[in-house]
């Protein structure tokens, strides 16, 4: 693997705070996708008086998280796509290292993620039933979607990310089904990556109501479509019982929170009712 086989993708969602700082920490040179579920013309008139070499695709309908990443796998030409979150900033050498350690396993890999900067090993369950014998690699269940290099060819298999969930635990879903067809997913210990967390969009209390919406759907569809609908009933109890609970509570105080509980708790009706994930945020 070499530079020129990475393409960088990211998804936008009225990332203009968060995105020039991301694209600052990346080395002049890289190609790069941006994907713009919001549509925003003026963000990609700056981005490319910036930019030129950039290329930038509206979409004129909200896709989310992992379906606009699809898209990014079939516009690029690369064999890997190194896809990031734009509230994300690459530290020193982090593609240099990702690389150099996809070399040494001769590419045999489906995913391979940077570490946080915080150095945070923490993307994985605690007991890992085997590691690589290598010094900067370990393979994990899983990783967190904000930064992984994919290997295509190994995803298109699989048929890349659900198509289903429009946001929260789609990482985890694709990691669980790669991790059934016997692929590697890997953290590189020495690649770090800093992450501001939930703070890719700008459009602030809309965001927190829609993001809670979403993680109680995807949640209870995780399980049920992993395991069983039983058991998304049983992962999912004790989140019923606290939203039916803080709903009427907040409701009766007239607390702000009230809206989030009860987005909470309509997720996840629509989830257990075997409703497609419809929820969209709302831009002024």
């Amino acid at each position: 693997m070499k530079i020129n086989d990475i393409t960088i993708g990211i998804v936008l969602f009225k990332s203009e705070k968060v995105i020039f700082n991301c694209l600052k920490s990346l080395d002049p040179g890289l190609k790069i996708v941006l994907f713009d579920n919001s549509n925003d013309k003026i963000l990609k008139e700056k981005i490319k008086k910036k930019y030129p070499q950039i290329k930038y695709f509206l979409s004129k309908k909200n896709l989310g998280y992992g379906c606009a990443n699809n898209k990014i796998f079939k516009i690029a030409k690369t064999r890997f796509v190194f896809i990031i979150n734009p509230d994300t900033e690459l530290k020193k050498n982090c593609i240099k290292n990702l690389i150099k350690n996809a070399n040494k396993i001769r590419e045999d890999f489906a995913i391979i993620a940077p570490i946080c900067s915080k150095k945070n090993y923490g993307f994985f369950k605690k007991k890992i039933p085997y590691k690589i014998k290598l010094t900067n690699l370990i393979q994990v269940d899983w990783v967190q979607g904000f930064a992984m290099l994919a290997n295509v060819s190994r995803l298109k298999k699989i048929n890349f990310f659900d198509k289903n969930i429009f946001l929260y635990l789609e990482e985890i879903d694709l990691c669980k089904r790669l991790l059934k067809n016997n692929e590697r997913i890997l953290v590189s210990k020495n690649s770090q990556i800093m992450h501001l967390s939930a703070k890719s969009s700008n459009i602030g209390f809309e965001f927190d109501r829609c993001r809670n919406w979403h993680y109680m759907w995807s949640k209870f569809y995780f399980y049920r479509k992993h395991y069983s609908y039983f058991r998304g009933l049983k992962e999912t109890a004790s989140n019923l019982i606290k939203s039916l609970f803080k709903t009427f509570i907040y409701f009766l105080l007239n607390n702000s929170k009230y809206i989030i509980y009860k987005n909470r708790l309509s997720g996840l009706l629509n989830s257990y009712l075997n409703k497609k994930s419809w929820d969209r945020p709302l831009l002024k």
